[in-house]
């Protein structure tokens, strides 16, 4: 696979995403449900944003990994939230995550009224390997 970001301005590389990204010679593609803070019986989590986020993250990863495919193979990233400023401050998290496995990805973060149940951040991803 042949993946080629592309971002025609400098400012959002401090925000952790690209403006698109291409990719060619691809031998799968793999669409992600939203991931969240549910754990392994169904629960949903009550916890505070920061241990959502770590969660869903983790949650995210093993879908990815356990269908056969890579975390850098991620080229489309859209996060959901309740709230974007209980978010922001625990962001780190998210963009450390992406160092780790250098994520470069198209990115939309949206402020819901409200996710399943108690939670508060969900992730949903394309992956191409």
């Amino acid at each position: 696979m042949e993946k080629r970001a592309f971002s025609p301005w400098k400012w959002q590389k401090e925000r952790s995403y690209v403006q698109a990204v291409e990719v060619k010679n691809s031998t799968g593609t793999l669409y992600c449900s939203g991931q969240a803070a549910i754990d392994e019986n169904g629960v949903s989590s009550n916890e505070e944003m920061k241990l959502q986020l770590q969660q869903a993250i983790s949650n995210l990863e093993e879908v990815i990994t356990s269908s056969g495919y890579e975390c850098g193979g991620i080229v489309r990233l859209n996060i959901y939230t309740t709230s974007t400023a209980e978010l922001w401050p625990h962001f780190p998290i998210l963009q450390e995550w992406k160092a780790k496995h250098n994520i470069e990805q198209a990115l939309t973060m949206l402020e819901v009224n409200g996710l399943f149940e108690t939670l508060k951040v969900e992730l949903e991803a394309t992956v191409v390997k």
